[in-house]
């Protein structure tokens, strides 16, 4: 086990996260805008892109880190499922019956990715998968790949382990065991599938934007058991394209799909970039 992955399983995850949280949504004025030139700086952020490319303007770390786009900045490919996020692919590809691949050696069930649900896991038994992963450069909004009517969402509790490549080759079950959000969604075209919001270390937070709370923020507070909102009454529908939630600091978002629903984008591979808004797949043809 590398060093990097071994100390993971020693730190203080959850304390470190709760303080990265707290200070990513102080105000100190130029001291924000020292740490927000720092970051731009270090990871080649491109505030070109940003609908306000100004970074003295942001109040918070939190403000510029949830930055929206400018309007066309990501043009919406046509093609019955887009690519949600700016990333990099992590893996994707077919559900062996209810395992997921993670990285060589590593697989995870589907059942313990949602949390338990095996009646909402066995929707996706030999379906397909998309795990995708979002560097601290790039755009933190997630969107639809496809219409979707809202049905039901779970906070998951768990660890907080980094989702960077080198920790989903060295932690087992690494996208099933950390905190997470499984958002569950219904489409007369596609039938049923999921988005989870998969949090990490020093993510200090993620948000829907259905949810009915301050900044519609689901976490914190981390509760030590799973919480869950049904949305039968409330006919919550999201077009392809729409924001649908947004991470306060990096992760990941894992997709299942139900059997033959899609072909996958036949130039994706892992480990390549990602950018909102480009194909992700199709419908398989019927014959």
């Amino acid at each position: 086990m590398k060093l990097a992955v071994l100390l993971q399983y020693l730190m203080p995850k959850q304390a470190i996260t709760a303080l990265a949280g707290k200070l990513a949504h102080l105000q100190c004025g130029n001291t924000t805008t020292s740490v927000i030139g720092w970051f731009v700086k270090r990871y080649n952020v491109n505030m070109a892109e940003a609908a306000n490319p100004d970074i003295a303007s942001y109040k918070s770390f939190n403000e510029f880190f949830t930055r929206p786009l400018k309007v066309g900045a990501r043009p919406i490919a046509q093609a019955d499922f887009i690519c949600p996020v700016d990333g990099a692919i992590s893996q994707f590809g077919n559900i062996e019956k209810d395992q997921i691949f993670q990285a060589k050696g590593h697989a995870y069930s589907t059942t313990a990715l949602v949390g338990g649900d095996k009646s909402l896991a066995a929707k996706f038994e030999n379906g397909h998968f998309a795990c995708l992963y979002l560097s601290p450069k790039d755009y933190h909004r997630i969107h639809m790949p496809c219409d979707g009517t809202l049905v039901s969402m779970t906070y998951v509790p768990g660890a907080l382990f980094s989702v960077n490549p080198t920790t989903a080759q060295g932690v087992p079950g690494l996208f099933a065991r950390n905190e997470r959000v499984v958002c569950e969604f219904t489409s007369a075209t596609h039938g049923s599938f999921v988005m989870v919001l998969v949090g990490a270390t020093i993510v200090g937070s993620m948000a829907t934007v259905w949810h009915d709370a301050e900044n519609k923020i689901i976490n914190p507070p981390r509760t030590a058991k799973p919480r869950l909102w049904t949305y039968a009454d409330k006919k919550i529908t999201l077009k392809q394209g729409d924001e649908m939630g947004r991470f306060l600091l990096g992760s990941t978002v894992v997709m299942l799909f139900e059997k033959d629903a899609l072909n996958f984008n036949a130039d994706w591979q892992p480990a390549r970039e990602i950018r909102l808004g480009e194909v992700m797949g199709n419908k398989l043809a019927t014959k």
